[in-house]
């Protein structure tokens, strides 16, 4: 029961189910370990997120995707305090989104959400709406416009991100319906892979890939140390949802770990086999393959669920890879679908199976078998890709109809370095 009372404010936020909890004392341990993990989030994404994407693109284009990452954390942060929040945490009248009633954050200094102050829980899910839209850098890097990215970041934040953070975390339909998603598989993975999908195919291919001969990544030392920093700060991604310093959130670290491990040795092994070396590269791809899949289920699922999620992520998003980018010639540039996106589909799916007590999990909810879950973590996956897909494509329409979305030509063979921001990431 005690599980269940902490795993459900992430869900339907216990203030609004059970209001008596809204009075809950203040936990000195559960706000500190909070505090904590809001840094260690943040630290995802600057810099480890910024630096891995950093190192995989052209050294000409690498100070561009560090300003994409400053500029959308910084962007986020502003519109999170003014309406975000309110739209996707908010009680509201409405099965889509929240309310304004906490427009500028009015909220009351005393209030809490279980046993953390409910400002810090502003905090805390301020960090995963800066992550979410960077995770999409990775789709349209080396050809897009500053402006277009700040643009669409933000007003895909309202329209996408705010909607389906309430519907899962925020009391909405699919929180009412049951759905499993401890910290991000549906909210912050599943949007993401989508709208980095939509982006790269209606950016269209750089020049460098329409000629079959795409540059190495210039940095695999880059993208390793901001591929450390993001397995560490998942750590607060994922322990830190238990919004508290407990068991559920020890026990959501270890099978953090224990998939990112396996998702990286599961490339590990791929590459060796196929081409006789394994790559650094692939290795902190399939890391956060395995980080993307256990996201939906880390609070939820024991270490023979972790060990199963870390395989079958490191070997599915290994094989979306090669579908998405060979095969379909789609310029997701750096995988965001095939490893955010079909890692976070296939762990909130297999999250219905392994939350079983048979596979080391916290057991299903009284009444509820395999197969109802099943269900409805299928319909929230189908629900969820719907409007992330058609949202994502008439926001680019829309803001396609003043600026052109991509840059120039000459720009793009220059890079976008010295043609955007007039600096340059290496001065020989």
């Amino acid at each position: 029961m005690e599980f269940i009372l902490k795993t459900n404010y992430l869900f339907a936020l216990l203030i609004y189910i059970l209001p008596e909890l809204s009075n809950a004392e203040t936990n000195s341990g559960d706000t500190a370990w909070i505090l904590t993990s809001s840094s260690l989030v943040l630290f995802m994404t600057l810099p480890g997120l910024a630096l891995f994407y950093a190192g995989l693109v052209q050294s000409k284009n690498v100070v561009s995707v560090l300003c994409q990452h400053f500029g959308i954390a910084c962007l986020m942060s502003i519109f999170w305090v003014i309406a975000g929040y309110s739209l996707a945490f908010s009680q509201g009248n409405s099965i889509l989104i929240g309310d304004l009633s906490k427009l500028f954050l009015e909220i009351s200094p005393d209030s809490n959400v279980g046993t953390i102050p409910e400002i810090l829980f502003v905090m805390f899910q301020m960090t995963f709406c800066i992550i979410t839209p960077a995770l999409v850098i990775g789709a349209y890097v080396e050809r897009i416009k500053f402006s277009v990215i700040l643009i669409f970041s933000s007003v895909w934040l309202i329209l996408v991100y705010c909607p389906v953070a309430y519907w899962v975390w925020g009391g909405g339909f699919l929180a009412e319906m049951g759905v499993k998603d401890f910290a991000g598989g549906l909210v912050v993975h599943t949007t993401a892979g989508l709208a980095a999908l939509v982006i790269a195919l209606v950016l269209g291919k750089r020049k460098s890939f329409s000629k079959d001969s795409l540059s190495p990544p210039h940095s695999p030392v880059l993208t390793m140390i901001g591929a450390s920093m993001l397995w560490v700060g998942w750590f607060g991604f994922n322990g830190g949802s238990a919004l508290a310093a407990d068991n559920v959130a020890s026990q959501a670290i270890l099978v953090t770990h224990v998939a990112a491990s396996l998702g990286a040795f599961s490339w590990i092994i791929i590459e060796w086999i196929r081409f006789g070396k394994p790559s650094l590269v692939g290795m902190a791809t399939g890391m956060v393959a395995g980080l993307a899949t256990i996201t939906p289920a880390s609070g939820f699922v024991g270490v023979q669920g972790a060990l199963i999620l870390g395989l079958s992520g490191g070997i599915l998003c290994y094989l979306a890879v090669d579908l998405v980018r060979i095969k379909m010639k789609i310029d997701d540039s750096l995988d965001v679908f095939a490893v955010h996106g079909v890692g976070g589909i296939l762990g909130t799916i297999l999250c219905a199976a392994l939350i079983h007590a048979g596979f080391g999990g916290v057991g299903l909810d009284e009444g509820v078998t395999i197969t109802s879950q099943l269900k409805v973590q299928i319909y929230a996956v189908i629900v969820t890709a719907l409007w992330t897909i058609i949202f994502s494509y008439l926001i680019l329409k829309f803001i396609s109809i003043f600026i052109e979305l991509r840059v120039t030509e000459d720009q793009e063979i220059q890079g976008l370095d010295n043609s955007l921001h007039g600096e340059s990431g290496y001065n020989n």
